[in-house]
């Protein structure tokens, strides 16, 4: 039994909780998972808004940006950064 102080950080405010005390190496492990799905399943919602947001400039009758092009695909690109899902550089829109 693993007896140290665990803590979970919330990905939105940087608060952090204690989980427990006396976890087994399987629970902890567990729950790491589990924190991590969730925060990457927090990152793709909000890569897919911000995506969608922007769907227009894909319409037939508008000739996309070369900004907007590779604003795009470095949305895309997101959940390949080193550091997903937990520490994300948000492209910034042109």
């Amino acid at each position: 039994m693993t007896t140290s102080m665990i803590y979970s950080k919330d990905p939105n405010t940087g608060l952090k909780t204690v989980v427990s005390q006396n976890w087994t190496q399987e629970e902890i492990d567990a729950h790491a998972r589990s924190v991590n799905n969730t925060a990457a399943e927090e990152a793709r919602i909000k890569r897919d808004s911000l995506l969608a947001e922007t769907d227009w400039t894909a319409s037939t009758d508008v000739t996309m940006t070369a900004e907007m092009t590779a604003y795009r695909q470095a949305l895309r690109d997101v959940p390949a950064q080193a550091g997903f899902p937990t520490e994300v550089n948000w492209p910034t829109a042109p």
